[in-house]
């Protein structure tokens, strides 16, 4: 289960907190963007401030509280901005999927790469063993996100997304277990992967 005491988080590029009412508005506008549309699978097809606001007093909130279900605001480190969302789901015993998706002006930054080192961190005080992704075979700024964040690639194949489409997927897994983590980056035990 998902610990949301450990919340916010934070490090020099990004912060990942919960969602705040006021973040409603800004959630909505991001969920317009054409590339948000396209890649992000959200489980709503549109979203108005209202709506959102409805989210993150509903679905959000208790997911976070029963820890099965986190819809986190990814944002600015210094002054809490919100720039996107991040979100874990499929919540198991030792593992959970992680999504995400920033506001077009945050694209390039690092910020993405960021919040998933975070996310990877509240993953595994946790006491996740085991973080999972998807994207689309076309999305390929996530897939080096994930891959810069440490995720590798485990499988090609027609999925299910949180929308209900039916695409092709690339899934990835990054393992939280600190003793493995070291052999799967550098097998031949020489040295650290490069950053």
């Amino acid at each position: 289960m998902l610990n949301a005491s450990l919340l916010p988080l934070s490090n020099d590029r990004a912060s990942i907190r919960p969602l705040h009412p006021n973040d409603a508005t800004a959630f909505a506008q991001g969920t317009k963007d054409p590339l948000v549309q396209e890649y992000a699978h959200l489980p709503e097809s549109s979203y108005t401030p209202d709506s959102a606001a409805a989210m993150i007093h509903g679905d959000a909130s208790a997911g976070l509280e029963r820890g099965d279900l986190a819809v986190l605001a990814i944002a600015e480190p210094m002054d809490g901005t919100f720039a996107g969302s991040l979100v874990f789901f499929n919540v198991a015993a030792e593992s959970a999927e992680v999504g995400f998706w920033v506001h077009p002006e945050y694209r390039g930054s690092g910020m993405s790469a960021a919040a998933l080192e975070l996310s990877v961190d509240f993953a595994r005080h946790s006491e996740l063993k085991k973080l999972t992704a998807r994207t689309a075979i076309e999305n390929t700024p996530s897939q080096y996100v994930l891959a810069r964040a440490g995720f590798h690639e485990v499988s090609r194949g027609r999925g299910t997304t949180p929308s209900g489409s039916v695409i092709d997927l690339i899934h990835y897994a990054r393992s939280l277990d600190e003793s493995a983590l070291g052999r799967e980056l550098d097998p031949a035990g020489t040295g650290s992967a490069p950053d």
